[in-house]
């Protein structure tokens, strides 16, 4: 019987997600693709915990093409069947992941996502995920900053025109030819060790540093 830390996949989730990706790489090959840097470019020396919001995937990872060529970059995913299908997915845009969530094997996948920042990569998290509350951000992201020293960098994912999906998150695909503009925002530094209300003030910053992405970028046919 199967434990709740246990990583959960299967050849079906994979081959989803596989086809997920190559669907997603096709789709957003016909968009308007434009990536903003607020913060230090892509050439940046030391590694970042970049963060942006669940339903934003698909589009933020049409700036995956920016960052690799400088510097290799790891992705988040549950440990449940569903991170198996978006671990396949990601990495057809050349992202790699690292399994685990707060409701599954939440402590293993701090210490391998530390482990991937001190080998030099940067780390993507969805902080609102993998079962939200949507735009809420959860202590990982934050925690893992602290641990390590890496900067967060909040990422803002606009799409001119999308589709929406019936999931907790409202999942967005954006449409064909649209346009749809990835901004990486200024790094928010995290001291060590954090107190308590530290650590929420930061959740909170984090979180509205994010924001604004919310509510732009829809149309009457999203």
């Amino acid at each position: 019987m199967g434990t709740s830390h246990e990583i959960r996949s299967s050849w079906k989730a994979r081959l989803m997600g596989r086809v997920a990706g190559i669907v997603g790489r096709g789709l957003l090959a016909t968009t308007r693709g434009k990536v903003i840097y607020e913060c230090e470019g892509p050439e940046v020396i030391e590694p970042r915990v970049i963060c942006l919001w669940h339903n934003r995937i698909l589009g933020g990872s049409s700036s995956a093409r920016t960052l690799l060529p400088h510097r290799q970059a790891v992705v988040l995913t549950s440990a449940s069947k569903d991170g198996a299908v978006l671990e396949a997915a990601i990495g057809c845009f050349g992202l790699g992941s690292v399994r685990g969530s707060s409701s599954r094997r939440g402590a293993a996948a701090l210490v391998a996502l530390k482990r991937e920042i001190e080998a030099g990569r940067h780390v993507c998290i969805t902080p609102d995920g993998p079962r939200g509350p949507r735009y809420r951000v959860q202590p990982g992201a934050v925690k893992l900053a602290s641990i390590t020293g890496a900067p967060l960098v909040p990422v803002r994912v606009i799409h001119e025109s999308f589709w929406e999906l019936k999931t907790w998150d409202g999942f967005q695909i954006p449409k064909p030819f649209s346009r749809v503009a990835v901004t990486f925002g200024q790094e928010i530094e995290v001291p060590r060790e954090l107190r308590e209300e530290e650590l929420v003030s930061f959740q909170k910053r984090l979180e509205e540093a994010m924001g604004e992405s919310q509510d732009l970028g829809r149309d009457d046919d999203h």
